[in-house]
């Protein structure tokens, strides 16, 4: 009997049945040789049921029916590849083993590991466990196959994120949906994801900039001319400011200090795949999906990197003749001037900023392969580049400089000066031809907090020198108005960044790889999640910035509110995806894990129906309102993403039409909401919530109509302002008395030109 081979896709099916059976015959599903028949998944052939497959009663979404807790999870084909599965069990009873060669990762062994399940093979299994698709790699690959059975704990891994996210979005979603009549989507990794944005976006928003100044002064030592930054607590009053500014300028002072130390800046480390997608977010504004996308086809279409999905930044031992190899293949092309400057001294094994096996697991770091590169599109080219040109920066010396730290005082006052001497450009001559190369490896190699001391260090190419004692005459001083600045929204690849670190804003690189084992979602998920907010309607890109919408805000809030803010933890998540890295390495075990989920999917449900329900108007136009049954429905087919998608947008272009240039202001800042039109006779104007209160989007013509959201002894909400603002009251509400009683009563405008309000005790007016 054969073998039967089972790839992940037709592509790799083909790919490897060109490498061991040359001769094999095209069956169009299959490809069959003398030893070896080989066919493919076409990704996931096989899913977990949804819930109606336990049980009639949850085609329709209840939440008395939460939460669903299947005792054995059931499989189901995907219907539209159910034709190829058939293919592979009958292909299977003409073989008597079987050969895994899905990629070689979690997802990849959980793919395989679903075909067994279902259609119950029973042959003994190897595993083709490779980091790329030349011939070469996959001739050696079926020369060293594994024993299936060394996957075993990968396999467990794989399937306990499958039934954990099941359990937690399966019943999160629905729990929230119906209690709300809002589709809310809830997710073991999405959820924390959108909290991240949450805190960002309202740390921005309250944040309170301050002004402040800054003191320069320029210096002139024999003939060396300098600048100088004034030290002390910061100036906050300008007069203090210009105080200094009399005191030091046109005087002459002395250099009180002077210290030279030697610096050295090694090459970035090769590319994971996040490293990957944060830079082709930020030197090309690609999304993590497209660079992800870009980088499969880069392996799979045209075999010219190794397998991408990969977590680490080093290599094996084994990898370094392979590294040189691919060195000397990159002679007599378009980087024949950077191979020709290398030093292939520098890549050994005892190079431990390249060569760590301890930090390899699944597979080592991206690299090329050393195939020609041919056929790429500009866009593969562009990904392509940056790969070759980080690869090539490992043979390269670190680049080296002269640290100078000036202190000069002049009429007691001290300024510090920091230069940054080139003394040689080492691995940083790759980049010179790169446009912008400068600033992006100055934003990648400093964090914000570091921002203004970039400002202060001045880098130069000639030689600089003081001389300690002498004196030193300020010939000009400058002051220089300020503002404080919050964070900034984030990116695509600042997200990546804190989703790799649950949150933790992680700049050291040892810190780094530690993080990795406990981030949100794994390099091969993260994109996806991205899409998966998008596509809810909770998250929208403003250019390279995301922007969490109305919607986005009000699931955390209810979500928090609910009590089940551990659903929005990423230091939770991280803690998960922790203990599913530990139940593949066999450190933990699935079933307890999976109890774990199960407890906590019980809880979720439990504190969602204790919760009230919340306003439709404060989901925003991201939500359908009073459609959230049709919504629930399409839910459970999984064909949410598009409707949710074309109504936001017919919604936001037929209403754009009608607003003023002032109101698409404020929706273009990202997440104001708008709640009617202002009450003041001949405004016009908008009334949006901001961050104490309800104003006008007048403000600046003079209309000086505000509604504090602390207001009456409660905090308003937008239902109530709506209705003030249009009706002049609110509805009944619960009233507290001085003495603490209860009594019925209403919140009512008293002047429409300024949003003055009182409570009215009784039943209105």
């Amino acid at each position: 009997m054969k073998v039967l081979v089972i790839a992940e896709k037709p592509d790799m099916g083909r790919n490897i049945a060109a490498a061991i059976e040359p001769r094999a015959v095209n069956k169009r599903t299959y490809l069959e040789g003398e030893t070896y028949i080989i066919t493919w998944a076409i990704g996931h052939l096989i899913g977990l049921a949804e819930p109606d497959v336990y049980d009639d009663k949850y085609k329709k979404w209840n939440i008395n029916h939460l939460p669903i807790i299947p005792e054995e999870f059931r499989l189901i084909p995907n219907p539209k590849t159910k034709d190829q599965l058939q293919i592979i069990g009958e292909l299977a009873k003409r073989c008597d083993s079987l050969v895994n060669a899905c990629d070689a990762g979690r997802e990849g062994q959980h793919i395989f590991a679903l075909i067994t399940r279902y259609l119950k093979l029973t042959q003994p299994v190897k595993r083709l466990w490779i980091s790329d698709l030349t011939p070469e790699t996959i001739k050696r690959g079926f020369a060293e196959l594994r024993e299936g059975a060394e996957f075993a704990n990968l396999t467990s891994a794989a399937r306990a994120r499958s039934e954990a996210d099941w359990l937690i979005g399966m019943n999160g979603s629905r729990a929230f949906t119906t209690k709300h009549n809002t589709l809310l989507s809830v997710g073991r990794v999405q959820t924390p994801v959108l909290a991240l944005l949450y805190e960002r976006t309202k740390l921005i928003e309250s944040f309170d900039s301050l002004v402040f100044y800054d003191l320069e002064a320029y210096f002139k030592q024999h003939e060396t001319e300098y600048r100088g930054i004034w030290q002390g607590d910061r100036l906050t009053d300008k007069e203090k400011a210009e105080e200094l500014f009399n005191k030091v300028n046109n005087k002459t002072g002395f250099v009180r200090e002077y210290e030279v130390k030697d610096t050295r800046e090694y090459p970035f480390k090769l590319y994971d795949l996040t490293l990957l997608q944060r830079d082709g977010n930020a030197r090309y504004g690609f999304s993590a999906k497209k660079t992800l996308d870009i980088a499969q086809a880069l392996y799979e279409k045209h075999k010219v990197i190794t397998y991408p999905r990969t977590n680490s930044n080093y290599v094996n031992e084994a990898n370094i003749p392979e590294m040189h190899k691919v060195l000397s293949s990159l002679q007599g092309t378009s980087y024949d001037s950077l191979v020709k400057g290398a030093d292939r001294s520098i890549v050994h094994k005892n190079n431990k900023a390249i060569c760590n096996p301890a930090k390899v697991e699944d597979h080592h770091a991206i690299m090329p392969t050393g195939r020609r590169a041919s056929n790429l599109s500009a866009d593969e080219h562009k990904l392509f580049d940056l790969i070759i040109r980080r690869f090539i920066s490992q043979f390269y010396p670190p680049a080296q400089y002269k640290v100078h730290t000036v202190l000069t005082e002049v009429s007691g006052e001290t300024f510090k000066t920091n230069v940054k001497e080139l003394l040689d450009k080492g691995w940083k001559v790759i980049y010179e031809d790169l446009q912008h190369e400068k600033q992006a490896s100055k934003r990648k190699a400093k964090n914000d907090k570091q921002e203004e001391e970039e400002e202060e260090e001045t880098e130069v190419s000639e030689p600089f020198s003081v001389i300690q004692g002498d004196p030193s005459h300020c010939f000009n001083a400058e002051i220089k108005e300020k503002q404080t600045q919050p964070p900034k929204y984030y990116t695509e690849g600042t997200l990546l960044k804190a989703m790799e670190s649950a949150g933790k804003n992680v700049e050291d690189e040892e810190l780094r790889d530690v993080m990795k084992d406990s981030g949100l979602g794994t390099p091969a998920t993260r994109a996806a999640t991205i899409e998966r907010l998008k596509t809810v309607g909770y998250i929208e890109a403003q250019g390279k910035r995301l922007m969490i919408t109305q919607k986005g805000r009000t699931a955390i809030d209810l979500i928090r509110s609910a009590g089940v803010e551990l659903l929005t933890s990423p230091e939770m998540t991280g803690q998960w995806e922790h203990r599913l890295n530990q139940i593949a390495r066999g450190d933990a075990t699935d079933q307890a894990f999976i109890q774990q989920v199960k407890r906590f999917a019980w809880f979720i449900v439990d504190k969602v129906k204790a919760q009230s329900s919340a306003s439709q108007a404060d989901f925003g136009e991201q939500s359908r309102t009073g459609k959230g049954n049709d919504d629930a429905k399409s839910r459970t087919k999984g064909k949410t993403s598009a409707s949710s998608s074309s109504s936001k947008q017919g919604q936001t272009k037929t209403r754009a039409s009608a607003k003023t240039k002032a109101d698409s202001q404020l929706q273009a800042n990202g997440g104001v909401t708008i709640i009617g039109t202002c009450p003041r006779e001949g405004c016009g104007g908008s009334i949006f919530l901001g961050k104490k209160g309800y104003g006008c989007s007048h403000y600046k013509s003079g209309c000086g109509f505000v509604i504090w959201k602390e207001s009456c002894g409660r905090t308003l909400t937008d239902t109530q302002v709506k209705a003030l603002i249009t009706k002049g009251e609110t509805a009944k509400l619960k009233m507290k008395n001085e003495d603490g009683t209860s009594t019925d009563g209403r919140i009512v405008m008293i002047d429409k030109n300024t949003g003055k309000i009182e409570v009215q005790i009784g039943e209105g007016r």
